[in-house]
């Protein structure tokens, strides 16, 4: 015969403090009071758990409300949100961008880094990588902040679950393999490396388009174009870290086939940023002959202009949304989110406009039905989540989280 268990005294107060400590981070300051009523708690148990809070230093009385009641003023309980700190990076081949956050997630400081090529210099390599922990260092300073708990690292390419190795998929400068080696020298600092279209599909998801939404697929359009796959509110890495690595999709339209160390022959040779470009000057649109990220957002900004103007940015967005569909079709079928959200420079200035010819399209290529929505996590979405990842490991940490 099975035995039933019940819980400990000691894990049914972790439970209860945990819950009171995540209502404090979502909806801030709360009376003892609010705390019962959103809990179901009793008012010892409430008492016992701000005291006990209160002394691990999580949480401290910032005030009193009395407006609506009679007698003494209500204590007023927050998060202290200076109790640990962390910083998140977003990695790109030329440089990163990083903040520094409580743990609330509020950004204290921020800062932006150039990063020149430094060849095939190994040493230069190493030093790029010090000068980058050196500006995280002093921006942590500017914010006085004396010790950071958790640093999250966005970055292209494929990051092993098993081993959290950086594997590259395209040519990354070495420095980046350098600057995970420096940051993880840091004393007490955790690091967690994370791919960076899975860090903006987390932003999406928490935050952005996909909020309420337990299975998407976020598709990146930026420089290259990748996906954030999130199903059973679980984000699918897959055994070697390389789920949604789509620019190597072979898709029709394109002059060759991607191989195992080239991805011009996908989908990224459809709607990379140099496709765009080239497909929006076919279309006698401007388009910056940097063929970069930027230049395909200010491409597609422009046919929007000139949508119900006579000029060619109709035509240019339904070809455009055509090729999306034909990469995003071949992800519906095998996965049926549900909800595909475009994300990444394109699909960022594309907005609702792209967004709704892409679902037109993609329902006469699948009969798996898709809705398709524009990202809302805007630029910093791969910042964003690195935040929000570096936030989770804080609180598993400090809240005692599973």
């Amino acid at each position: 015969m099975t035995t039933a268990r019940t819980a400990t005294p000691s894990t049914a107060r972790a439970i209860n403090d945990r819950l009171a400590l995540n209502l404090l981070l979502d909806q801030g300051p709360l009376t003892a009071t609010e705390l019962r009523e959103l809990t179901g708690l009793s008012r010892p148990t409430v008492a016992d758990l701000l005291d006990r809070l209160g002394r691990s230093g999580l949480v401290a009385v910032v005030g009193e409300r009395g407006e609506q009641r009679r007698g003494p003023n209500a204590r007023v309980y927050a998060l202290v949100a200076s109790r640990a700190h962390l910083a998140a990076f977003d990695v790109r081949s030329g440089g990163v961008s990083l903040v520094v956050a409580d743990l609330a997630g509020r950004t204290l400081a921020a800062a932006d880094l150039v990063v020149e090529d430094p060849g095939a210099d190994a040493a230069a390599h190493r030093a790029a990588a010090d000068r980058i922990v050196r500006t995280l260092l002093d921006t942590a300073r500017r914010a006085e902040v004396p010790h950071l708990h958790t640093v999250a690292v966005g970055a292209p390419g494929l990051v092993d679950p098993a081993t959290g190795r950086l594997q590259s998929t395209g040519e990354l400068p070495a420095w980046h393999a350098e600057l995970l080696a420096a940051l993880r020298e840091l004393p007490g600092t955790e690091v967690i490396l994370e791919n960076e279209v899975n860090l903006a599909g987390r932003a999406e998801y928490r935050t952005g388009a996909a909020r309420g939404r337990d299975d998407f697929v976020l598709v990146w359009l930026g420089h290259s174009v990748g996906a954030a796959v999130v199903l059973d509110g679980k984000l699918r890495r897959g055994i070697g870290g390389g789920a949604g690595e789509i620019c190597f999709l072979p898709v029709p339209g394109t002059t060759a086939l991607p191989t195992a160390t080239g991805c011009e022959g996908g989908f990224h040779g459809l709607v990379g940023s140099a496709a765009v470009c080239a497909l929006a000057r076919a279309h006698g649109l401007p388009a910056d002959p940097a063929d970069d990220a930027a230049a395909a957002e200010a491409a597609v900004r422009a046919a929007l202009d000139a949508l119900g103007d006579g000029r060619p940015g109709g035509p240019f967005l339904d070809e455009l949304a055509e090729r999306i569909a034909l990469g995003t079709s071949a992800i519906c079928v095998v996965l049926d989110p549900g909800c595909v959200v475009l994300g990444g420079e394109v699909g960022r200035a594309g907005g609702a406009e792209l967004a709704s010819r892409v679902e037109r399209r993609l329902a006469g290529l699948s009969p798996v039905r898709t809705e398709v929505r524009a990202g809302e996590a805007g630029g910093g979405a791969i910042l964003g989540g690195a935040v929000l990842t570096a936030g989770d490991a804080v609180r598993r940490d400090l809240f005692g989280e599973p």
